[in-house]
């Protein structure tokens, strides 16, 4: 049977987020269970960053920078451009968005670029899908530094600050993890790539579960209490215009730098996106639970855009390009 539109334009991580969020909201846990699923929580995100780590071929990466010109303006797109956006949405008065929500944003805008899908709409558009793969790649590689960097500067500044942890948290739930998974990379390295299945299951397992902890614990506490429809479409208003704004100085960007078709269509889809697979078990780490929920709302909402944008685009783009002789 034929699904409705709607539904094929529906991201289906983001459709369990969704889920997993309304459950959340409407199922209490107990001060003990809670305790239980941090633990898991903690033990899930550990072995996400580990397989990241485990599974990213460091040649491949280190390789992927001589193409000073392509991977640079990806960076610079990723944390340095999308960071001005999201410090420029924190001018917005509290009527029109709500602080917590502008604080999502500002995290949103410190995330690494995401990779399946960046390649995916690199490949759909006719783009130059190697380049996609290592500077997706790349970013999220250093976002393990930079984005708990860039938050503890940039929301530090805002006011937002740390949960009293965060840096014991980096060090031992993501830098660690990583690094080790990168010493262990040449013997289990090959065998991971051939399963990404397990990688995929881990994601996923890791954000629905970060979710559904922040959720009740910011439900428990009162977090959301005021949070209301008109809210959440401003939110979605903001994200859009976020959004259009990244795809916009990408694409012309990219033409100012004098980057060919191929790498303008990279350098579209990989500097305008974000990760939610990154970004939630990060802001489990870096937040306190109540301020983990509220940051977690702009990156699924964020993300649920991205893709149904960047997919109209993609398509379009491939359109307007003439099939190879």
């Amino acid at each position: 049977m034929t699904r409705p539109a709607w539904l094929r334009w529906l991201d289906p991580l983001t459709a369990m987020i969704l889920a997993v969020l309304v459950l959340g909201l409407l199922v209490p846990v107990p001060e003990a269970v809670g305790a239980v699923l941090d633990t898991v929580r903690t033990a899930a995100i550990v072995l996400l960053f580990f397989l990241y780590g485990a599974r990213m071929p460091t040649r491949e990466v280190l390789d992927g920078l001589k193409r000073f010109r392509l991977q640079g303006s990806m960076l610079a797109a990723t944390y340095l451009l999308f960071p001005l956006v999201g410090l420029a949405v924190q001018l917005l008065p509290d009527s029109v968005l709500d602080p917590d929500l502008r604080r999502g944003l500002l995290y949103l805008s410190v995330l690494p670029s995401t990779v399946q899908s960046s390649v995916v709409m690199t490949s759909i558009a006719r783009g130059n899908v190697a380049g996609a793969i290592t500077g997706a790649t790349i970013s999220n590689v250093l976002g393990v530094l930079l984005t708990p960097l860039l938050v503890a500067v940039l929301l530090g500044a805002t006011g937002a600050g740390l949960d009293g942890g965060a840096v014991s948290g980096i060090l031992l739930q993501l830098l660690l993890p990583f690094v080790v998974g990168q010493l262990v990379q040449p013997w289990i390295g090959a065998w991971l790539r051939r399963h990404g299945g397990l990688l995929k299951v881990t994601d996923r397992s890791t954000i629905l579960l970060v979710v559904f902890t922040s959720v009740s614990a910011a439900q428990t506490a009162g977090a959301w209490d005021d949070l209301t429809l008109t809210a959440l479409l401003v939110l979605l208003v903001v994200c859009a215009v976020v959004l259009a704004v990244m795809l916009s100085a990408t694409w012309w960007g990219g033409r100012a730098l004098g980057l060919d078709r191929g790498d303008r269509i990279a350098l579209l889809m990989c500097g305008s996106k974000k990760s939610a697979a990154t970004g939630l078990p990060m802001a489990a780490v870096l937040f306190a639970p109540a301020v983990a929920a509220s940051v977690a709302l702009p990156v699924i909402a964020f993300h649920q855009l991205q893709i149904v944008v960047c997919a109209i685009l993609a398509r379009r783009l491939a359109a307007a390009e003439p099939d190879p002789a």
